[in-house]
């Protein structure tokens, strides 16, 4: 282990670091078209060191996948800390601002989107579930909310991904405003 690196073994490092580039290109392009020697250029390392570190596009997708969702619960967490002591309604909207923070975040935004429209894939779909599981799990446990409480504040995370992907704050129209009115905004950035 390095000073340089935080004191992580130099296979974390650059796993860390593959993994941010892979979370970029598979957010522009999708797990289908994206080449693995796309993100091993970016990253500045071998493709043939991404397979060793991850297997296979595959694994390095579903590695994407899963830091995301770290991300996700992360937010998550933040949010209700931000509530503490407030009702399970009030920890809920806590969370969803934090995550409406989040994906202004273009790129973890269009990877949940991408990897969405993957779950063809057994292993991508298994992933998708298995990130999903564990936010319900989190977002029911922080906030002691009902089951209907939680399901409406997904349901609102979905609308919240419809809303930013395209772009509805910007449209001037009765419909847009329709599905906009009373959603937490952030700015948009790119990862």
């Amino acid at each position: 282990m390095s000073p340089k690196d935080g004191g992580r073994s130099t296979a974390e490092a650059r796993r860390a670091l593959i993994l941010r580039h892979a979370v970029s290109a598979f957010a522009k392009s999708g797990y289908h078209a994206t080449p693995v020697t796309d993100i091993a250029d970016a990253a500045g390392i071998s493709q043939a060191y991404v397979f060793r570190l991850f297997g296979s596009k595959l694994g390095l997708f579903t590695a994407t996948l899963e830091l995301c969702f770290e991300r996700v619960e992360q937010a998550l967490q933040e949010g209700a800390e931000g509530s503490l002591g407030g009702s399970a309604a009030q920890v809920l909207e806590g969370m969803g601002d934090a995550y409406a923070a989040l994906i202004a975040d273009r790129d973890l935004l269009m990877l949940q989107v991408h990897a969405q429209s993957a779950t063809d894939v057994p292993e991508i779909r298994e992933a998708f579930r298995k990130g999903y599981a564990s936010a319900v799990t989190l977002a029911h446990s922080l906030s002691g909310g009902t089951r209907d409480q939680v399901q409406y504040f997904f349901a609102m995370g979905l609308m919240c991904h419809l809303i930013t992907a395209l772009d509805l704050d910007e449209v001037d129209a009765p419909w847009a405003r329709t599905l906009a009115n009373g959603m937490t905004h952030h700015p948009r950035s790119t990862g």
